[in-house]
């Protein structure tokens, strides 16, 4: 897994996809974005929603990491469970908007990303780095997939920034994960507050998404 980097060079490089993604969508949508003083409750209302969501997901993820390196073992299998339970509702979410079979489909690859991750942390507290690297490439190759999806779904969210953006978390969270397995607890305190300052971005960018791909949904 990688080392650790300074907190300010992972803020600087999440700031800058997230305002890539957010640059790409105005630029396809020059009208889409509601003048200053008009966004209405249930704009207010899905980003809120959105922030919910993957706020548990980066949450339930550290408290994964943190029981699985350091113990108890029975809080690390709960935490997974309540990780695979926030999957589920993350895919409930978007199938309000693209239906059924699309909220099963993402659900059905963020639980691929949480079980990679799993493998991941396992992989890393038993040094066996050969199962590191195995499993980093098919996190990847998870994460290209989910920005694929997501980007297919609404045009809004373009797949290179998407794509980008979840490589971020991947790294984000991999800086995590090393400074808690170095007890390097002043690191691992700053990679997590990148990581959730990145997917507060990140929910705001999937939000505005919705919005201005389904306006008459959000126009009061």
């Amino acid at each position: 897994m990688r080392t650790i980097q300074a907190k300010p060079l992972m803020m600087l490089a999440a700031v800058i996809l997230l305002g890539g993604l957010q640059r790409a969508e105005a630029a396809q949508h020059p009208q889409a974005r509601s003048a200053p003083g008009t966004v209405t409750p249930s704009q207010v209302a899905l980003r809120e929603a959105m922030r919910k969501l993957w706020s548990d997901h980066v949450f339930w993820t550290r408290e994964y990491v943190v029981a699985a390196i350091d113990g108890p073992e029975g809080v690390a299998q709960a935490a997974a469970g309540r990780l695979m339970k926030n999957q589920e509702d993350i895919g409930n979410a978007v199938a309000a908007y693209y239906g059924t079979s699309a909220g099963n489909q993402l659900t059905s690859l963020l639980k691929e990303h949480i079980q990679i991750a799993v493998e991941l942390v396992g992989a890393a507290k038993a040094a066996d780095q050969a199962k590191v690297q195995q499993a980093s490439a098919r996190w990847t190759q998870n994460a290209d997939a989910i920005a694929a999806f997501l980007s297919q779904a609404n045009p809004n969210w373009p797949r290179q920034a998407l794509a980008d953006a979840m490589r971020m978390h991947l790294d984000t969270t991999t800086q995590e994960v090393t400074a808690r397995l170095h007890k390097d607890y002043a690191a691992d305190v700053a990679a997590f507050d990148a990581v959730y300052q990145h997917i507060l971005h990140m929910s705001d960018v999937l939000a505005d998404g919705i919005v201005r791909q389904f306006p008459d949904r959000f126009a009061s």
